[in-house]
């Protein structure tokens, strides 16, 4: 039997997902309103208006719709399984949105969904490095907390960075993106699934999120975690495949992982930087502030779109950067120890030059937030007036 095509495989599910969207979504705003649901304004966001806050249900029905339609290959009980996690996902966020948890019961039941993903379903624990760092085969009592801490860790890493429209949407489409290609490569096609179904419902929400007026609605908690859970079963799996399948190819195993960090550069190190500083301020590691890659690019003088649109650019020059020394034969410990170094200096590096220059030229910084505010697209202006009038009406 011959290899399916890459864009017929995803077309189905992509255009099934984003149709689900565009039937539920004005449907949840309305609920969201009626009900109080609304993200409002304080000290520390960044929107000046209360904003329905029901989005993770709106993309998660587009997800299930256009991957249950699409998928015959799955088991029932591995579908069951991923669609239950990904479900649980979406009401602890959704809780989260309503009632405000405390951080530790939240991330309790996170690693909870986890563990019945671990112990219930194949082929989604790290048991293999495939040699990087001279480490192989895994033993069991380190694999399951590895899968916990790098699972966990991606599905808050996630969260963490919604902080201005577009930002985790547009981020989502491009992550999901690259995994199913990977995943082609790999020949996992219900994985491809899944990612070109996930892109389907997040790319008609973006639009929403960003250029709609009335239709505008945030992805919410509920939204983000789930999306963090399938791309934390995304890398997993991943790193599960590649023992199946890169043998007979000319790739190192192990350069899936440093793949895998590339492609979550930002959000992962960006959340290590500013947990690093707010433990050093004697602070929670989920105290929340301003402190995020996203509040820098906002302070400069960028609008949502410019500051959602540099943060993906800088996320996909470091997935360039690993496709380089694929391609030049770089070692997989070689790519790890560059992509880490990339990605340290696009979020520590670049937050603490430019904070360093605002505190010793306030006057320059100043100067440079006006310039970059004038040369920005702001709401105001027409074409994006156009947008919200498009995006309203369908």
């Amino acid at each position: 039997m011959s290899s399916p095509d890459y864009f017929e495989l995803c077309l189905a599910p992509f255009i099934i997902a984003l149709i689900a969207v565009w039937i539920i979504h004005p449907i949840i705003v309305k609920i969201a309103r009626a009900k109080g649901i609304m993200d409002r304004p304080n000290a520390r966001k960044l929107q000046k208006q209360p904003v329905p806050l029901l989005g993770g249900t709106v993309v998660f029905f587009g997800i299930f719709i256009g991957f249950t339609c699409s998928n015959s290959s799955t088991s029932n009980s591995e579908l069951f399984l991923l669609l239950t996690g990904m479900l649980l996902m979406l009401y602890l966020g959704t809780i989260d949105d309503i009632l405000t948890l405390n951080p530790i019961n939240r991330l309790l039941v996170e690693m909870g969904t986890i563990l019945l993903l671990i112990y219930l379903g194949e082929g989604y624990e790290i048991e293999r490095l495939y040699g990087l760092g001279g480490i192989d085969q895994l033993p069991h009592w380190i694999s399951v907390p590895l899968t916990l801490l790098v699972m966990a860790g991606i599905v808050n890493s996630i969260n963490l960075i919604d902080g201005v429209d577009g930002l985790s949407s547009g981020f989502g489409i491009m992550a999901c993106l690259l995994f199913s290609i990977a995943f082609f490569v790999l020949e996992d096609y219900p994985m491809v699934l899944l990612c070109a179904s996930t892109i389907g419902a997040l790319t008609l929400f973006f639009l929403y999120n960003v250029f709609g007026n009335s239709s505008k609605m945030f992805i919410g908690d509920g939204g983000t975690l789930l999306l963090g859970f399938i791309l934390a079963v995304s890398v997993v799996r991943l790193i599960y495949k590649a023992e199946l399948t890169i043998p007979y190819t000319k790739y190192d195993q192990a350069s899936i992982i440093p793949f895998t960090l590339a492609v979550l550069a930002i959000p992962v190190f960006d959340t290590f930087r500013v947990m690093f500083l707010r433990f050093k301020s004697g602070f929670s590691p989920f105290h929340p502030d301003k402190q995020h890659l996203h509040h820098l690019f906002v302070e400069m003088g960028f609008s949502h779109i410019a500051t959602t649109g540099c943060i993906l650019t800088i996320n996909l020059i470091i997935v360039s950067i690993w496709t380089l020394g694929l391609q030049y034969g770089w070692s997989a410990e070689v790519q790890t120890i560059v992509i880490v170094t990339t990605a340290w200096l696009a979020t520590f590096g670049l937050y603490n030059v430019c904070s360093q220059f605002k505190e010793r030229h306030p006057e320059r910084f100043g100067r440079m937030v006006a310039y970059i505010r004038v040369k920005q697209p702001q709401d105001d202006r027409g074409w994006f007036k156009t947008m919200q009038k498009i995006m309203d009406r369908i």
